[in-house]
């Protein structure tokens, strides 16, 4: 068994390196298209509420599974028209069709979370700002997302988290992480359950090290709702 372990464990090493990228990019780029969807999913007009909901019903609705089938192989039905405006080489390169699929999956399943926590903030705090002066877009920056993300980490820390187990799916679009390097080694030595066990050791290490700055970043956006020593020392003080 030790042999075993130490003769892959470079390449699970590798494929760990590509897990985290996958999941560490499609995160980052999902963020960026559910803060706009979000929105439209809050806004006045009938389009934007239309077209937003549409995106979010599809990619929540249906299985990522079949996601990443519909974009890698189904890409192919229409060669003539992703040639003539120079994409057909992108769609058929696996790691690109796996951050696509990956994103604009997380990218649903985040606007809704932010549109969650956006509608969970209280409205005295939105009317004070306008009270204030503040604009819509100064609204947004200064009040409404520094209060809508510290609603929405704990389930944005759990969408992270499944985005990590998530990108065990490339692998069937021949993309070697994890998942992929578990099953060619299971395959080459008939010993599954040692590559699999392997493969979900290195699983358990990043999700626990994501929980575990997930953790240390809400500690730190919670701050203001704990009370310093030295705040409570000087309570009595004031009241007498």
């Amino acid at each position: 068994m030790m042999g075993f372990v130490v003769d892959n464990l470079p390449r699970f090493a590798k494929a760990a390196w590509i897990t985290l990228q996958l999941a560490a990019i499609s995160c980052a780029l999902g963020f960026l298209i559910a803060l706009p969807v979000a929105l439209a999913r809050l806004s006045d007009s009938l389009i934007l509420r239309g077209l937003s909901t549409a995106y979010v019903l599809f990619f929540c609705g249906t299985p990522l599974l079949a996601q990443i089938f519909l974009i890698y192989y189904g890409a192919g039905q229409f060669r003539p028209a992703l040639d003539s405006i120079g994409l057909w080489g992108l769609s058929r390169d696996p790691w690109f069709c796996a951050i696509l699929t990956l994103t604009l999956n997380t990218g649903a399943h985040t606007s809704e979370i932010l549109r969650g926590a956006i509608t969970a903030i209280p409205k005295g705090e939105i009317e004070a700002a306008r009270a204030l002066g503040f604009g819509g877009w100064l609204r947004l920056r200064l009040v409404v997302m520094p209060r809508a993300i510290r609603i929405a980490w704990p389930a944005y820390t759990n969408e992270v988290v499944y985005q990590i187990q998530a990108t065990s799916l490339v692998s069937v679009i021949t993309i070697m992480d994890i998942t992929g390097v578990a099953r060619a080694i299971g395959t080459r030595d008939f010993r599954f359950y040692e590559a699999f066990g392997m493969a979900a050791l290195f699983y358990l290490v990043l999700v626990y090290a994501v929980l575990l700055i997930a953790g240390r970043i809400e500690h730190r956006l919670s701050a203001h709702t704990r009370r310093t020593p030295g705040l409570a020392r000087l309570i009595p003080d004031l009241t007498r």
